[in-house]
Protein backbone atom coordinates (compact mmCIF):
# COMPACT_ATOMS: atom_id res chain seq x y z
CA UNK A 1 0.00 0.00 0.00
CA UNK A 2 1.61 3.16 -1.19
CA UNK A 3 0.89 6.77 0.15
CA UNK A 4 -1.54 9.01 -2.45
CA UNK A 5 0.14 12.12 -3.55
CA UNK A 6 -0.79 15.56 -3.21
CA UNK A 7 -3.25 17.09 -5.77
CA UNK A 8 -5.74 19.71 -6.14
CA UNK A 9 -8.83 20.05 -3.69
CA UNK A 10 -11.31 18.93 -6.15
CA UNK A 11 -13.90 21.80 -7.52
CA UNK A 12 -17.10 22.79 -5.50
CA UNK A 13 -20.06 20.74 -6.86
CA UNK A 14 -23.23 22.27 -5.35
CA UNK A 15 -25.23 22.32 -9.18
CA UNK A 16 -25.05 25.93 -9.63
CA UNK A 17 -22.46 27.30 -11.85
CA UNK A 18 -22.46 30.63 -9.54
CA UNK A 19 -22.07 29.09 -6.20
CA UNK A 20 -19.27 26.76 -7.71
CA UNK A 21 -16.95 29.85 -8.93
CA UNK A 22 -17.74 31.40 -5.31
CA UNK A 23 -16.78 28.91 -3.77
CA UNK A 24 -13.22 28.12 -5.83
CA UNK A 25 -12.69 31.55 -6.15
CA UNK A 26 -12.54 32.34 -2.52
CA UNK A 27 -10.63 29.22 -1.97
CA UNK A 28 -7.78 30.33 -4.43
CA UNK A 29 -7.71 33.64 -2.71
CA UNK A 30 -7.40 31.94 0.27
CA UNK A 31 -4.35 30.19 -0.65
CA UNK A 32 -2.84 33.20 -2.44
CA UNK A 33 -3.08 34.72 0.82
CA UNK A 34 -1.10 31.87 2.28
CA UNK A 35 1.51 33.02 0.23
CA UNK A 36 2.57 36.55 1.74
CA UNK A 37 0.90 35.37 5.69
CA UNK A 38 4.18 34.88 6.93
CA UNK A 39 5.24 38.71 5.90
CA UNK A 40 2.36 40.36 7.94
CA UNK A 41 1.20 37.41 10.56
CA UNK A 42 3.69 37.56 13.39
CA UNK A 43 3.17 41.39 13.97
CA UNK A 44 -0.56 40.79 13.66
CA UNK A 45 -0.67 37.91 16.23
CA UNK A 46 1.34 40.02 18.98
CA UNK A 47 -0.82 43.04 18.76
CA UNK A 48 -4.27 42.34 17.09
CA UNK A 49 -4.94 38.24 17.51
CA UNK A 50 -5.63 37.95 21.36
CA UNK A 51 -7.75 41.45 21.27
CA UNK A 52 -9.96 40.22 18.54
CA UNK A 53 -9.57 36.54 20.18
CA UNK A 54 -11.45 38.03 23.15
CA UNK A 55 -13.91 40.11 21.62
CA UNK A 56 -15.21 37.52 19.29
CA UNK A 57 -15.65 35.25 22.17
CA UNK A 58 -17.63 37.35 24.10
CA UNK A 59 -20.36 37.86 20.63
CA UNK A 60 -20.21 34.41 20.69
CA UNK A 61 -21.81 34.48 23.92
CA UNK A 62 -24.14 37.03 23.88
CA UNK A 63 -26.23 34.63 21.85
CA UNK A 64 -25.86 31.45 24.13
CA UNK A 65 -28.55 31.10 26.73
CA UNK A 66 -27.16 30.04 29.97
CA UNK A 67 -28.68 26.76 31.02
CA UNK A 68 -27.77 26.63 34.44
CA UNK A 69 -25.57 23.59 33.95
CA UNK A 70 -23.23 22.43 36.80
CA UNK A 71 -19.37 21.66 36.54
CA UNK A 72 -18.80 18.74 34.07
CA UNK A 73 -22.41 18.26 33.67
CA UNK A 74 -23.25 17.04 30.50
CA UNK A 75 -27.17 17.54 28.41
CA UNK A 76 -28.10 15.52 25.38
CA UNK A 77 -28.80 17.39 22.15
CA UNK A 78 -31.94 16.97 20.54
CA UNK A 79 -31.96 14.50 17.73
CA UNK A 80 -27.99 13.89 18.76
CA UNK A 81 -28.45 10.40 17.21
CA UNK A 82 -29.70 11.57 14.18
CA UNK A 83 -26.90 14.43 13.43
CA UNK A 84 -24.16 11.76 13.97
CA UNK A 85 -25.67 9.38 11.46
CA UNK A 86 -25.57 11.89 9.14
CA UNK A 87 -21.75 13.07 9.55
CA UNK A 88 -20.92 9.28 9.39
CA UNK A 89 -22.49 8.37 5.83
CA UNK A 90 -21.13 12.24 4.61
CA UNK A 91 -17.58 11.10 5.76
CA UNK A 92 -18.16 7.75 4.04
CA UNK A 93 -19.55 8.86 1.38
CA UNK A 94 -16.55 11.62 0.48
CA UNK A 95 -13.74 8.54 1.60
CA UNK A 96 -15.39 6.38 -1.04
CA UNK A 97 -15.22 9.27 -3.24
CA UNK A 98 -11.71 10.22 -3.14
CA UNK A 99 -10.28 7.54 -2.56
CA UNK A 100 -9.64 4.01 -4.12
CA UNK A 101 -9.62 0.54 -2.32
CA UNK A 102 -5.81 -0.04 -0.90
CA UNK A 103 -4.97 3.67 -0.26
CA UNK A 104 -8.44 4.54 1.48
CA UNK A 105 -7.01 8.02 3.91
CA UNK A 106 -8.54 8.93 6.73
CA UNK A 107 -11.83 10.87 6.70
CA UNK A 108 -10.26 14.14 8.81
CA UNK A 109 -7.11 15.18 9.59
CA UNK A 110 -6.00 13.33 6.51
CA UNK A 111 -2.35 14.27 5.77
CA UNK A 112 0.36 12.64 7.38
CA UNK A 113 3.02 14.72 7.83
CA UNK A 114 5.02 12.46 10.29
CA UNK A 115 4.71 9.64 12.79
CA UNK A 116 7.05 9.71 15.71
CA UNK A 117 8.14 8.07 18.80
CA UNK A 118 7.56 9.77 21.79
CA UNK A 119 7.81 10.05 25.90
CA UNK A 120 5.01 11.48 28.12
CA UNK A 121 6.81 12.50 31.05
CA UNK A 122 4.04 13.73 34.36
CA UNK A 123 5.41 16.23 36.43
CA UNK A 124 5.74 15.57 39.77
CA UNK A 125 4.57 17.99 42.55
CA UNK A 126 1.23 18.23 40.79
CA UNK A 127 -1.74 20.56 42.72
CA UNK A 128 -4.20 17.91 43.99
CA UNK A 129 -6.79 18.92 41.99
CA UNK A 130 -4.88 17.49 39.16
CA UNK A 131 -3.20 14.45 40.53
CA UNK A 132 -5.89 11.99 38.49
CA UNK A 133 -5.73 9.35 36.07
CA UNK A 134 -2.44 9.52 33.88
CA UNK A 135 -1.33 12.56 36.30
CA UNK A 136 -2.47 10.51 39.67
CA UNK A 137 2.18 10.11 39.68
CA UNK A 138 4.49 11.48 38.16
CA UNK A 139 5.60 8.55 35.70
CA UNK A 140 6.87 8.60 31.79
CA UNK A 141 4.67 7.00 29.06
CA UNK A 142 6.00 5.74 25.58
CA UNK A 143 3.69 7.23 22.97
CA UNK A 144 3.34 7.13 19.47
CA UNK A 145 2.60 10.91 18.19
CA UNK A 146 0.76 11.46 15.02
CA UNK A 147 1.24 14.97 13.27
CA UNK A 148 -1.01 15.79 9.95
CA UNK A 149 -2.79 18.57 8.04
CA UNK A 150 -6.56 19.21 7.94
CA UNK A 151 -7.96 17.21 4.97
CA UNK A 152 -10.61 15.58 3.87
CA UNK A 153 -7.94 15.93 1.03
CA UNK A 154 -4.19 15.38 0.58
CA UNK A 155 -2.89 18.62 -0.64
CA UNK A 156 0.37 20.29 -1.57
CA UNK A 157 0.98 22.68 2.26
CA UNK A 158 0.94 25.53 1.01
CA UNK A 159 -2.48 24.91 -0.38
CA UNK A 160 -4.41 23.71 3.00
CA UNK A 161 -6.22 26.49 4.70
CA UNK A 162 -3.70 27.07 7.70
CA UNK A 163 -4.30 24.37 10.18
CA UNK A 164 -2.76 21.16 11.54
CA UNK A 165 -3.32 18.70 13.97
CA UNK A 166 -1.41 16.12 16.67
CA UNK A 167 -2.51 12.81 17.86
CA UNK A 168 -0.56 11.07 21.17
CA UNK A 169 -1.23 7.38 21.75
CA UNK A 170 0.25 6.85 24.87
CA UNK A 171 1.06 3.29 26.20
CA UNK A 172 1.67 0.98 28.98
CA UNK A 173 -1.38 2.96 31.08
CA UNK A 174 -2.75 0.75 32.72
CA UNK A 175 -6.39 0.01 34.55
CA UNK A 176 -10.01 -0.26 32.20
CA UNK A 177 -10.67 1.36 29.05
CA UNK A 178 -14.09 2.54 27.55
CA UNK A 179 -13.43 0.99 24.43
CA UNK A 180 -12.35 -2.93 24.48
CA UNK A 181 -10.13 -3.15 21.64
CA UNK A 182 -7.19 -1.85 23.11
CA UNK A 183 -6.28 -2.65 26.23
CA UNK A 184 -2.76 -0.27 27.35
CA UNK A 185 -4.03 2.78 25.29
CA UNK A 186 -4.82 6.40 26.07
CA UNK A 187 -5.48 8.74 23.12
CA UNK A 188 -5.11 12.53 22.99
CA UNK A 189 -5.87 14.71 20.60
CA UNK A 190 -5.31 18.18 19.54
CA UNK A 191 -5.51 21.07 16.95
CA UNK A 192 -3.91 24.06 15.87
CA UNK A 193 -7.02 26.70 16.82
CA UNK A 194 -7.79 26.72 20.52
CA UNK A 195 -11.70 26.35 19.53
CA UNK A 196 -13.22 23.52 17.45
CA UNK A 197 -14.56 24.11 13.68
CA UNK A 198 -18.34 23.36 14.93
CA UNK A 199 -19.73 24.03 18.36
CA UNK A 200 -21.81 21.03 18.10
CA UNK A 201 -22.99 17.46 16.40
CA UNK A 202 -25.76 19.25 14.45
CA UNK A 203 -23.66 22.11 13.00
CA UNK A 204 -20.96 19.45 12.24
CA UNK A 205 -23.72 17.82 10.05
CA UNK A 206 -23.97 20.88 8.14
CA UNK A 207 -20.41 21.12 7.63
CA UNK A 208 -20.07 17.55 6.66
CA UNK A 209 -22.41 17.55 4.13
CA UNK A 210 -21.13 21.14 2.56
CA UNK A 211 -17.72 19.09 2.35
CA UNK A 212 -19.33 16.43 0.61
CA UNK A 213 -19.74 19.27 -2.28
CA UNK A 214 -16.51 20.55 -1.72
CA UNK A 215 -17.86 23.77 -0.46
CA UNK A 216 -17.06 24.34 3.28
CA UNK A 217 -17.10 27.84 3.06
CA UNK A 218 -21.07 27.72 2.50
CA UNK A 219 -21.19 25.87 5.90
CA UNK A 220 -19.84 28.82 7.32
CA UNK A 221 -21.57 31.43 5.21
CA UNK A 222 -25.55 30.81 4.53
CA UNK A 223 -28.60 32.26 4.96
CA UNK A 224 -30.33 29.44 7.11
CA UNK A 225 -27.68 28.37 10.03
CA UNK A 226 -24.95 30.79 9.42
CA UNK A 227 -21.90 30.56 11.38
CA UNK A 228 -19.78 33.87 10.58
CA UNK A 229 -18.14 34.76 14.13
CA UNK A 230 -16.75 31.05 14.17
CA UNK A 231 -15.72 31.58 10.67
CA UNK A 232 -13.74 35.17 12.56
CA UNK A 233 -12.31 33.21 15.37
CA UNK A 234 -11.06 30.24 13.46
CA UNK A 235 -9.47 32.72 10.60
CA UNK A 236 -7.73 34.35 13.69
CA UNK A 237 -5.72 31.34 14.35
CA UNK A 238 -5.26 29.41 10.88
CA UNK A 239 -2.33 30.55 8.87
CA UNK A 240 0.79 29.23 7.20
CA UNK A 241 2.51 26.91 8.98
CA UNK A 242 6.22 26.98 9.09
CA UNK A 243 6.57 23.73 10.85
CA UNK A 244 4.47 20.88 12.70
CA UNK A 245 6.72 20.56 15.76
CA UNK A 246 6.12 24.58 15.99
CA UNK A 247 2.53 25.08 16.81
CA UNK A 248 0.71 24.67 19.92
CA UNK A 249 -2.20 22.67 19.64
CA UNK A 250 -5.64 22.80 22.22
CA UNK A 251 -8.02 19.57 22.84
CA UNK A 252 -11.14 22.17 22.08
CA UNK A 253 -13.38 19.69 23.52
CA UNK A 254 -12.94 18.49 27.06
CA UNK A 255 -12.78 15.73 29.37
CA UNK A 256 -13.06 14.25 32.92
CA UNK A 257 -10.03 15.17 35.51
CA UNK A 258 -11.47 12.55 38.09
CA UNK A 259 -14.75 12.67 38.97
CA UNK A 260 -17.14 15.88 38.45
CA UNK A 261 -14.19 17.90 37.21
CA UNK A 262 -13.79 18.76 33.49
CA UNK A 263 -10.33 19.74 31.32
CA UNK A 264 -9.54 20.72 28.18
CA UNK A 265 -5.37 20.52 27.17
CA UNK A 266 -3.47 22.14 25.25
CA UNK A 267 0.13 21.22 23.74
CA UNK A 268 2.88 24.28 23.78
CA UNK A 269 6.41 24.08 21.60
CA UNK A 270 8.94 25.03 24.41
CA UNK A 271 11.38 26.07 21.53
CA UNK A 272 10.70 29.87 20.02
CA UNK A 273 12.43 28.73 16.97
CA UNK A 274 10.50 29.14 13.39
CA UNK A 275 12.02 27.37 10.65
CA UNK A 276 11.72 29.49 7.07
CA UNK A 277 9.56 28.52 4.81
CA UNK A 278 11.34 28.09 1.76
CA UNK A 279 11.05 29.99 -1.63
CA UNK A 280 7.66 32.50 -0.48
CA UNK A 281 5.94 33.97 -2.07
CA UNK A 282 6.71 31.28 -4.47
CA UNK A 283 5.88 28.13 -4.10
CA UNK A 284 7.64 25.75 -1.30
CA UNK A 285 7.90 21.96 -1.93
CA UNK A 286 4.38 20.36 -1.94
CA UNK A 287 5.61 18.50 1.73
CA UNK A 288 7.92 21.14 3.04
CA UNK A 289 6.39 20.62 6.76
CA UNK A 290 7.22 17.05 6.66
CA UNK A 291 10.70 18.53 5.58
CA UNK A 292 10.87 21.03 8.09
CA UNK A 293 10.14 18.37 10.81
CA UNK A 294 12.88 15.75 8.92
CA UNK A 295 15.95 18.57 9.38
CA UNK A 296 14.87 19.59 13.23
CA UNK A 297 14.66 16.01 14.28
CA UNK A 298 17.95 15.09 12.53
CA UNK A 299 19.83 17.34 14.57
CA UNK A 300 17.56 17.75 18.08
CA UNK A 301 15.11 16.25 20.71
CA UNK A 302 12.03 18.59 21.07
CA UNK A 303 9.38 19.43 23.95
CA UNK A 304 5.97 20.22 23.99
CA UNK A 305 4.67 21.53 27.36
CA UNK A 306 1.08 19.70 28.18
CA UNK A 307 -1.12 22.19 29.84
CA UNK A 308 -4.54 21.34 31.67
CA UNK A 309 -7.40 24.14 32.40
CA UNK A 310 -9.80 23.11 34.86
CA UNK A 311 -13.66 24.22 34.39
CA UNK A 312 -14.29 26.43 36.73
CA UNK A 313 -17.74 28.40 35.40
CA UNK A 314 -20.03 25.70 33.63
CA UNK A 315 -21.70 28.81 31.49
CA UNK A 316 -18.35 30.65 29.96
CA UNK A 317 -16.62 27.19 29.83
CA UNK A 318 -19.47 25.29 28.50
CA UNK A 319 -19.34 21.42 27.73
CA UNK A 320 -21.53 21.13 25.02
CA UNK A 321 -20.27 23.94 22.96
CA UNK A 322 -16.73 23.85 21.81
CA UNK A 323 -17.01 26.85 19.55
CA UNK A 324 -16.21 29.17 23.01
CA UNK A 325 -12.68 29.49 23.87
CA UNK A 326 -12.60 28.88 27.69
CA UNK A 327 -10.92 31.97 29.35
CA UNK A 328 -7.38 31.98 31.21
CA UNK A 329 -8.76 34.56 33.39
CA UNK A 330 -11.24 32.49 34.98
CA UNK A 331 -8.54 29.03 34.90
CA UNK A 332 -4.97 29.06 33.94
CA UNK A 333 -3.19 26.70 32.46
CA UNK A 334 -1.14 24.81 34.07
CA UNK A 335 1.74 22.67 33.02
CA UNK A 336 1.47 19.09 33.78
CA UNK A 337 3.79 17.38 31.48
CA UNK A 338 6.16 17.49 28.92
CA UNK A 339 5.82 15.50 25.44
CA UNK A 340 9.19 15.09 24.47
CA UNK A 341 9.87 13.73 20.97
CA UNK A 342 13.55 12.59 20.49
CA UNK A 343 16.38 12.86 18.08
CA UNK A 344 15.04 10.66 15.03
CA UNK A 345 14.55 10.01 11.40
CA UNK A 346 10.94 8.60 11.05
CA UNK A 347 10.48 9.58 7.06
CA UNK A 348 11.16 5.85 5.91
CA UNK A 349 8.23 4.43 4.12
CA UNK A 350 7.82 1.90 6.48
CA UNK A 351 7.18 3.97 9.49
CA UNK A 352 5.03 6.62 7.28
CA UNK A 353 2.83 3.40 6.24
CA UNK A 354 2.84 2.42 9.61
CA UNK A 355 0.51 5.86 10.45
CA UNK A 356 -1.87 3.79 8.31
CA UNK A 357 -2.34 0.94 10.97
CA UNK A 358 -3.11 3.26 13.82
CA UNK A 359 -6.72 3.89 14.99
CA UNK A 360 -6.81 7.05 17.53
CA UNK A 361 -10.16 7.47 19.21
CA UNK A 362 -11.23 9.62 22.41
CA UNK A 363 -12.58 6.84 23.85
CA UNK A 364 -9.15 4.90 24.08
CA UNK A 365 -8.88 5.91 27.66
CA UNK A 366 -9.27 5.30 31.09
CA UNK A 367 -12.75 6.43 33.39
CA UNK A 368 -11.40 8.90 34.70
CA UNK A 369 -10.58 10.87 31.63
CA UNK A 370 -14.67 10.42 29.66
CA UNK A 371 -14.55 12.52 27.21
CA UNK A 372 -17.59 15.19 27.56
CA UNK A 373 -20.09 16.82 25.32
CA UNK A 374 -21.72 15.78 22.55
CA UNK A 375 -19.07 16.15 20.28
CA UNK A 376 -16.91 13.42 21.80
CA UNK A 377 -19.79 11.42 22.56
CA UNK A 378 -20.08 11.52 18.67
CA UNK A 379 -16.62 10.92 17.89
CA UNK A 380 -16.95 7.27 19.83
CA UNK A 381 -19.18 5.85 17.07
CA UNK A 382 -18.06 8.14 14.11
CA UNK A 383 -14.26 7.30 14.84
CA UNK A 384 -14.53 3.95 15.14
CA UNK A 385 -16.84 3.36 11.92
CA UNK A 386 -14.74 5.49 9.94
CA UNK A 387 -11.60 3.63 10.84
CA UNK A 388 -13.14 0.09 10.48
CA UNK A 389 -14.31 1.47 6.90
CA UNK A 390 -10.65 2.63 6.23
CA UNK A 391 -9.07 -0.26 7.13
CA UNK A 392 -11.68 -2.80 5.44
CA UNK A 393 -11.24 -0.88 2.58
CA UNK A 394 -7.06 -1.47 2.34
CA UNK A 395 -7.30 -4.83 4.15
CA UNK A 396 -5.20 -3.54 6.98
CA UNK A 397 -6.78 -5.29 10.64
CA UNK A 398 -7.10 -2.76 13.84
CA UNK A 399 -3.59 -3.25 15.12
CA UNK A 400 -2.71 -1.88 19.36
CA UNK A 401 0.85 -0.27 18.90
CA UNK A 402 3.04 -1.39 22.23
CA UNK A 403 6.17 0.87 21.25
CA UNK A 404 8.64 -1.67 20.42
CA UNK A 405 7.77 -1.64 16.55
CA UNK A 406 10.66 -1.78 14.06
CA UNK A 407 10.73 -0.12 11.37
CA UNK A 408 13.56 -0.81 8.53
Amino acid sequence: MSSNPSRPVPPANTGSALLNWISDTSLRLVQLERRFDPFFRPAFDAVLRDPLTKLTTALINLKRPNEGLKLAEEKQLPDEDAYLDSIIDSFSQQMKLLWQPGKVERGGNTKTHGIVRGEFIVHDNLPESFRHGIYAQPQTYRAWVRFSGPGPYITPDIDDVGFMSISVKLMGVPGPKLMDDEQFTQDMFGVSTPTFVTPDTRANAQLQQESLKNTQLYYFINCHRPHVLDLIMQSLWIKTQSSPLEAPYFSCVPYLLGEGQAMQYSFWPKSKKRTPIPNLPCRPPDDYLRQAMVATLEKEDVELDVRVQIQTDPHLMPIENNAVLWPERLSPRVSVATLRIPKQKFDSPAQMEFAKRLSYNPWHCIPEHRPLGNQNRARRRMYAKLSQLRQTMNAVPHYEPTGDEVFE
